[in-house]
């Protein structure tokens, strides 16, 4: 007796995922598709996280790249500048509201943003916001008074303390408190107020900007320190680290440094303009245009990539080392216009 196999009973072996996939790539042809229809719910899942994927991966580097603007417009000047204001001090207000309002101030950013991955930036704007300290602290000291025995302008007095406020505090500092506290943006913002408020009563005769040559002649000298401290800085980092091709620093102190000479630049410019009578009196027109013009060069060096070569080295440039001609060329023309003054 001889049983055929009943082939309808043995249960068939379920080919592995590993076959299926080999068979569907052996088997395909153009114009021919072999993938099973996925419900409409899965096909949306597999979309919203790839998406989601990428914009994780995206979000600090393009984030970053549309967040930098290291805007040194040597044409940016105040407008609507009233007969009787300072146009110096209309540049200071204007400057603040442009790297506040208009750009991100990016050196209190936390590093969950994507500005927080910036580097260059935050030094410039710090770099500005030095200079334009230094300026409100002379404005409260010197030229918003008529002698040093007279009171101090309230809103000076007050713009001097927003204005030299530290650059990188954030809504929430842990380490300082554990409420909010208000942004180092805000407390710019009120200091930049408290300028437009002075310049207003200035036009209106209000408030005193004394245009007297002993004034200028004490700005003209703080400028002059703080640029011989920037080249003492330069100095020591170009001998501690001198060739060092992968130097973190260096591009922190030249964009610091040229953040401060840019607003030097801005301000320097339009005090020409407050002080054209003095400058005619004492035949300073020259000087004072070449100062000027050796401000612009230095605030506009822009390399790709800063190095800190060797200062005689054949392929790779020192930046720092640049930057610092300029500025103690400016520093020492600066010094020539004020022993003019002093006579």
């Amino acid at each position: 007796m001889t049983f055929e196999p009943d082939f309808s009973e043995r249960p068939s072996a379920s080919p592995s995922w590993w076959r299926r996939r080999w068979d569907s790539v052996r088997t395909w042809r153009p114009g021919r598709s072999t993938s099973v229809p996925s419900s409409g719910g899965r096909t949306a899942w597999k979309w919203t996280w790839r998406i989601a994927l990428l914009l994780v991966i995206l979000y600090y580097p393009v984030g970053a790249l549309v967040t930098e603007d290291i805007d040194d417009d040597p044409q940016f000047t105040a407008r609507g500048v009233a007969p009787g204001e300072s146009k110096a001090v209309a540049t200071a207000a204007d400057l603040v509201t442009r790297e506040v309002d208009v750009h991100t101030w990016t050196p209190m950013m936390p590093f969950f943003m994507p500005s927080g991955l910036l580097d260059n930036m935050p030094n410039y704007q710090r770099g500005i916001m030095s200079a334009l300290g230094r300026f409100s602290t002379e404005l409260m000291d010197q030229l918003g008074r008529t002698r040093g025995s007279s009171q101090t302008d309230r809103d000076l007095e007050q713009a001097r303390g927003f204005l030299n406020e530290q650059p990188n505090i954030w809504l929430w500092q842990p380490s300082v408190s554990l409420l909010p506290s208000a942004t180092s943006a805000q407390k710019y913002r009120a200091g930049r107020d408290k300028l437009m408020a002075y310049n207003k009563r200035l036009g209106t005769g209000q408030a005193v900007f004394e245009r007297r040559a002993d004034n200028l002649q004490a700005l003209l000298d703080r400028i002059a320190n703080d640029l011989g401290s920037d080249s003492a800085a330069i100095d020591q980092h170009v001998i501690e680290k001198a060739g060092d091709l992968f130097d973190a620093r260096c591009d922190d102190i030249f964009y610091f440094n040229k953040g401060r000479l840019y607003v030097y630049y801005l301000l320097l410019r339009d005090l020409g303009s407050d002080f054209q009578n003095v400058i005619r009196d004492r035949e300073l027109t020259n000087a004072w245009n070449g100062t000027v013009e050796t401000f612009r060069i230095a605030a506009q060096l822009d390399p790709w990539v800063v190095w800190n070569g060797y200062p005689d080295a054949l392929l790779f440039p020192n930046h720092l080392l640049a930057q610092g001609f300029y500025l103690l060329r400016a520093r020492t023309q600066l010094r020539e216009i004020t022993n003019i003054l002093l006579k």
